[in-house]
């Protein structure tokens, strides 16, 4: 009896050492930890909202006002082509997947920071933290989406056949900001100066992508190079998607171009945050 039980003991030791140089991904601990994951998505979402006036109405008010903005500025005095759609609803259609993109990045790039109690007092996988800050993004998303909807109803506009394509492009804006996110993520626990590039970065980034115009005005033989920015891809997938508008001659090769780009900054922050991952708890 004694025996067996020095020897359930010695089953339960887990051996905890910091990862060194780049290591394996270990992926796979993100599936062990997926209720701490669920929980920090949960604690987010909750905290966001707690004591506001107007709650989970944010979600709709931050979009709709910059699409009324967008519209006054671009759409009235610049009278910029929106490829027959109206303007409003061009404009907003961009707007959902670059309110997800600007706030999981955000988010990720100030999460170890936000969570540092937890980071130096208990072990567990620290890729859960920026995972868990990518999905909270979800439900705003979620939210202004259905105001979508309703506004595609007013306009009489119906969605295209392609409309299955959404969570593609969903996931690339989402697997975008998770990768910018890893790599800030980590210099800024070692440099807190990042926690003011983002807000710069987001704002220079956003000009760079047709949200607020038409990627059309991009002569063709720019389309590669401007293809290079990943959410231009998304954003024209969802306007496609939802609006019928044009995707451009090149489609698939600019849309190949976005989805290697983002694949090549996922990875390389995988493997970055998980090389300074062992620093963590001694820096922040």
């Amino acid at each position: 009896m004694t025996e067996l039980t020095h020897q359930a003991t010695q089953e339960e030791i887990i051996d905890i050492r910091p990862t060194s140089g780049w290591s394996a991904l270990k992926l796979g601990d993100l599936w062990r930890y997926r209720e701490l994951m669920f929980f920090l998505t949960w604690r987010d979402i909750k905290v966001r909202y707690k004591q506001t006036l107007l709650g989970a109405a944010w979600a709709v008010i931050r979009p709709l006002v910059t699409m009324v903005v967008f519209t006054l500025i671009f759409g009235r005095v610049a009278k910029l082509d929106s490829e027959g759609v109206p303007y409003q609803l061009f404009s907003f259609t961009a707007l959902l997947p670059w309110q997800l993109f600007s706030k999981a990045l955000g988010d990720t790039s100030k999460s170890m920071v936000s969570n540092r109690n937890m980071i130096t007092k208990i072990y567990f996988p620290r890729l859960v933290i920026p995972f868990s800050s990518v999905i909270s993004g979800l439900v705003d998303f979620g939210i202004a989406f259905v105001i979508l909807l309703g506004m595609m109803v007013y306009y009489g506009v119906k969605p295209t056949s392609a409309i299955w394509t959404l969570p593609l492009f969903l996931m690339l804006a989402l697997l975008t900001a998770l990768g910018v996110g890893l790599w800030f993520s980590a210099l800024n626990v070692q440099f807190r100066d990042v926690g003011y590039i983002i807000p710069f970065l987001t704002q220079v980034w956003l000009y760079a992508t047709p949200v607020a115009y038409s990627s059309q005005i991009v002569s063709p033989q720019w389309q590669i190079i401007y293809a290079l920015n990943p959410m231009a891809g998304v954003v024209q997938g969802f306007r496609w998607a939802l609006l019928g508008t044009e995707l451009g001659a090149d489609a698939s090769t600019t849309l190949s171009v976005s989805i290697l780009i983002s694949i090549v900054i996922l990875v390389s922050g995988l493997f970055y945050f998980r090389r300074m991952e062992r620093t963590f708890a001694d820096v922040v």
